[in-house]
């Protein structure tokens, strides 16, 4: 069988996605350093794009999705991953001779800056990353945007859910050193269903989206409702004259056709 999904990074979101678009009737291809760690359903292909290009058989990729994930937080890891790995996929796709109907590069907020009180930003906000990986980032959706004209950029704001449990670990051991820092997350099931949505809604997508959830919230107010969930020990309360950070607008995902399942971090951790 050929394969019309080609999907760059196979890690949680990824195999999420490809998950979601399989049982939808594609054939996936994911690119993953174990193979062996693809979930069955989609095809698999090891290889390590951060020192190789991959050679692409039997594949006529109707849709690309690039969600490839980078060890350590390192400026050297993020370009190796993000723009000369996602070089290197795009050489060998170009090599198979496929050109992607639609094409979605699951990207940041990271490459957006921090503000003292910060307004709600949206895709119109200047891209202003303020770290290595932030500028790898942001690199990295340059050279997507040039190669892939037509395709599309979804930022994500911090994901939760599935088996990351950094935050509750932190309420669990009460540090939460910062309360007074706004926060923005979505649920790893609605970050897939977010890069399916625009691989596969009847009109082109845009060119730049953010992908959050409907309510930016201080880390104090997250930290003591997980801890009354919890039973853990009440957090610093949250300041708003102190806050800090990043308040986001999902307002052109949601008015693309996109709602989230969890509209908030309340329904998104008591659901899991």
């Amino acid at each position: 069988m050929t394969s019309d999904v080609l999907l760059v990074g196979c890690g949680d979101l990824g195999a999420s996605v490809g998950l979601r678009l399989a049982e939808s009737g594609h054939d996936v291809l994911a690119l993953r350093r174990n193979a062996s760690r693809v979930p069955s359903g989609l095809r698999a292909l090891s290889v390590d794009l951060t020192r190789e290009a991959p050679v692409l058989p039997d594949l006529r990729a109707r849709f690309l999705v690039v969600a490839l994930t980078a060890r350590p937080r390192t400026e050297e890891a993020y370009r190796a991953t993000y723009v000369d790995g996602m070089r290197r996929a795009l050489d060998a796709l170009a090599d198979s001779g496929s050109l992607p109907e639609r094409a979605v590069l699951v990207s940041s907020t990271a490459v957006m800056a921090s503000r003292q009180l910060p307004p709600l930003d949206d895709e119109s906000t200047p891209a202003h990353p303020v770290d290595g990986p932030g500028r790898m980032l942001l690199a990295a959706e340059e050279l997507f945007a040039e190669r892939l004209p037509s395709g599309t950029v979804l930022r994500l704001s911090g994901l939760y859910g599935g088996t990351s449990t950094r935050l509750l670990d932190r309420v669990r051991q009460g540090r939460i050193d910062d309360p007074h820092r706004w926060t923005n997350r979505i649920h790893r099931e609605d970050a897939a269903s977010a890069v399916v949505h625009l691989l596969t809604r009847p009109d082109p997508p845009e060119r730049l989206y953010l992908g959050t959830d409907d309510e930016p919230a201080q880390l104090g107010d997250v930290a003591a409702f997980l801890a009354e969930l919890l039973g853990a020990p009440s957090p610093p309360a949250a300041d708003p004259a102190q806050g800090h950070g990043k308040r986001l607008s999902n307002a052109r995902l949601r008015a693309s056709g996109w709602q989230p399942t969890r509209r908030s971090f309340r329904e998104g951790y008591t659901r899991d």
